[in-house]
């Protein structure tokens, strides 16, 4: 009822946000489309990365697949579920292991952009607490969550439904903390870095609409694709008046009103998304219609397009400059060494483990080879080491490093609302640098097999392309995170200034517009025009002090006078050549696998996360929760509506006894009824082309948990997918239905 009356006035709301901002994007358009075409004819500057770059990473690879514990909230009880983490890091949970194998559809498919992975009850509460002011349980009343074991794992979204697991042992917690972390890693990078035009144009219209409402600085809900981060853009708005209007109508004890309005958020989330897509899509189809027309006036007229943006850019100097320079020189230059040196040291430390991580892999797996003898072994140990970079286990120790940056008092005085920006930056770069170091090892490798005599010269050879690689990732290594102190700089700098030249020179900009031709209005602004005005003023002491810190040792950098020049001058060619296969070029085969049968096969970067010291069996704990084979109760829906609220788990000492009486038992029967049983390997055919696209629920019915599954596509899971049309469920489905849909 309460959606039902706020329906209109919220979706007048979110239809007003999305008109202004595709006004932003259309002019953003021209200019990014100008500034593409441009560089692709001036060319590109800057030196040349030595690694080679991996096209398809992790093609029909499973990142990880396990079981874990969830709570469902529809029936108030947790289940034990089998989590499969693709290749798109979209997280699929089925009903058990034989499920998975039987490609049943999954229960639930969740998009963890925008998530926050939380490990404890108390940090969540805190969270929901503060969520809504106001409403906070009593002492002694009971919380909106309890969990039944000490290792809670907890996906908590500011607009969106939350997700609720846990585990039996601190081991497992931190191991699928890793996994859940590196998902939201990479879901929050939905936006593709390859695209020239349309990336640019959307990031430059959200910042430019942003400022438009005074909002500088850094924004933490710029995360998923583009539907995604516009969505979480309208929900910015509309939660104040959501919250004020809800807020003081919802009923019941602390707990239950909480709940509610988890599910209300959630619910106007699912609206605002169904209606920004919309909005969006039309949006970007007709600036898209438009391009081959725009694109033809910018290749006949660049020259005069260039001589029209120099002359104004050198009347908004003439006005902008002398300010910019005074503000620069009191407000920024004595904080720019300070704020490098917070970013450098964790930075240059997390490279560092990245490097030790590669280096002690490659050396153990050197002397493996060595001891335990032959081709086979080499060829074992090569194929877990080409996805080291996506191993999140293993990876971690680099990624923590990043947790060390912080700026402080700088973090207030420049309005950077939180640091996750960056650190997700840099383990983005980290992990994108020990791929690049370890596809260069395994091609250079690669080369070297059919040369090799012995045992000793394999040792020799690794060895030597160790070292090579090294010398190379660290040069890389070097302009990655030069690249990144500058760009961390400008973003943090630049929304400073220009909200301190905002009161005396804004309002000055619109005097300019007359210099521009009618001609090429949609491809020069003078707002983006004036900031980069603002930033030339502040680029040189910035550059001046990345070049100094280069001189320092302790970071591990490169002078920019450093030129490596290409050594290798054929090792980019190969690059372009299709992946390496060690298992199937090596195995002896004579014919080669079916493709089905080799999507069958496990190709899994993580092994089973399960500590065995302490545990009790998954089997057993899913028996004194469910028995198995029980088909889980379908609640009517008035039934549903008339069971009052209640915690998680209402009897957990009950739980824990039954948990201790089982232990005693023989669980192997539960375990392979439950499809736990540890013999039988993940088939990887469903995850490998499963289409867990980086978007926000769709509105139930937009499409089945199976299409969305199993639907094939090239896209990158950052692009929108098609919908398919709905098919029936299972007959396994149970009163929770499917609780994301996509």
């Amino acid at each position: 009822l309460c959606l039902t009356w706020l329906c209109r006035p919220f979706a007048e709301k979110t239809g007003k946000v999305l008109g202004e901002f595709c006004r932003c994007y259309k002019e953003q358009f021209g200019v990014a489309l100008f500034n593409s075409v441009r560089y692709e004819i001036e060319g590109a500057g800057g030196p040349q990365a030595q690694l080679l770059h991996r096209k398809v990473p992790l093609e029909d690879h499973v990142i990880y697949s396990g079981n874990i514990f969830q709570y469902i909230e529809e029936n108030k009880k947790w289940r034990n579920r089998f989590c499969v983490v693709p290749h798109n890091y979209g997280l699929v949970l089925y009903e058990n292991k034989l499920a998975y194998e039987r490609e049943l559809p999954p229960r639930v498919l969740v998009n963890s952009a925008g998530y926050k992975v939380l490990t404890s009850v108390e940090q969540y509460l805190e969270l929901v607490n503060n969520s809504l002011p106001g409403v906070t349980p009593k002492s002694g009343h009971s919380p909106i969550l309890k969990c039944p074991t000490d290792f809670p794992l907890i996906l908590w979204h500011p607009y969106a439904r939350h997700y609720y697991f846990c585990v039996m042992t601190g081991k497992e917690q931190e191991k699928w903390r890793a996994v859940f972390q590196d998902c939201v890693r990479h879901c929050n990078n939905g936006i593709s870095e390859d695209s020239k035009v349309e990336a640019p144009a959307f990031t430059d219209a959200i910042r430019m609409y942003r400022q438009s409402k005074e909002q500088y600085g850094t924004w933490d809900m710029l995360c998923g694709n583009e539907i995604q981060v516009l969505s979480n853009l309208v929900m910015e708005e509309l939660l104040p008046e959501l919250r004020s209007a809800i807020g003081p109508r919802l009923k019941g004890k602390a707990p239950e009103r909480q709940r509610t309005w988890i599910q209300v958020s959630d619910a106007v989330y699912r609206m605002v998304y169904e209606l920004v897509e919309a909005q969006y899509n039309v949006t970007v189809s007709g600036r898209e219609q438009e391009r081959p027309q725009l694109e033809s006036t910018i290749r006949t007229d660049m020259d005069q397009i260039i001589t029209s943006k120099e002359h104004l850019a050198s009347k908004i100097r003439a006005f902008v400059l002398p300010k910019a320079e005074v503000c620069v020189r009191n407000h920024v230059q004595p904080y720019i060494s300070s704020i490098l040196e917070a970013l450098m040291t964790p930075t240059s430390q997390g490279f560092a483990e990245v490097r030790e991580v590669f280096f002690k892999e490659v050396t153990d797996m050197n002397m493996n080879v060595v001891n335990e003898g032959g081709l086979e072994k080499l060829v074992e140990y090569m194929e877990k080491l080409s996805h080291l970079a996506f191993h999140p286990v293993k990876m971690q120790s680099c990624y923590e490093k990043m947790d060390q940056l912080k700026l402080e008092g700088l973090q207030q005085r420049f309005d950077v609302s939180s640091t996750s920006v960056f650190k997700q930056r840099a383990q983005i770069h980290m992990r994108q640098q020990m791929d690049d170091a370890v596809y260069t090892f395994e091609t250079l490798l690669h080369l070297e097999l059919g040369k090799l005599q012995g045992k000793d010269d394999l040792c020799k050879s690794i060895q030597r392309i160790l070292e090579r690689v090294l010398k190379k990732f660290d040069y890389d290594s070097s302009t990655v995170r030069k690249k990144f102190f500058r760009e961390a700089l400008l973003q943090i700098t630049i929304p400073f200034l220009l909200k301190k030249l905002a009161p005396t020179c804004k309002g000055e900009l619109a005097r300019f517009q007359e210099l521009i031709f009618e001609d090429f209005a949609s491809f020069i602004l003078v707002e983006n025009t004036y900031e980069e005005v603002v930033l030339q003023s502040v680029m040189k002491d910035i550059m001046q002090a990345v070049k100094e810190a280069a001189v320092q040792r302790k970071h591990n950098l490169y002078r920019d006078s450093m030129v490596m020049h290409n050594s290798d001058p054929n090792l980019h060619l190969l690059g372009e050549g299709p992946a390496i296969d060690w298992s199937e070029e090596y195995s002896g085969q004579p014919e080669a696998e079916p493709a089905a049968d080799r999507r069958r096969r496990a190709k899994q970067v993580v092994s089973v996360i399960q500590d065995d010291e302490g545990a009790l069996p998954y089997g057993v704990v899913a028996e004194a929760l469910l028995q198995p084979g029980s088909p889980e109760p379908r609640e009517p829906e008035e039934a549903r509506s008339e069971v009052p609220p209640s915690s998680p788990l209402g009897t957990v000492t009950e739980i824990r006894e039954a948990l201790a009486q089982e232990s005693l038992g023989d669980g192997a029967e539960e375990r392979l009824m439950n499809g736990t049983d540890g013999g039988a390997s993940p088939r990887a055919d469903v995850p490998a082309e499963a289409k867990v696209p980086h978007a926000t629920p769709a509105p139930p019915g937009a499409r089945s948990p199976s299409a969305a599954c199993h639907q094939h596509s090239a896209k990158e899971p950052g692009e929108l997918g098609q919908h398919s049309p709905p098919q029936p469920r299972g007959t396994t489905e149970s009163g929770e239905g499917v609780q994301t849909e996509f």
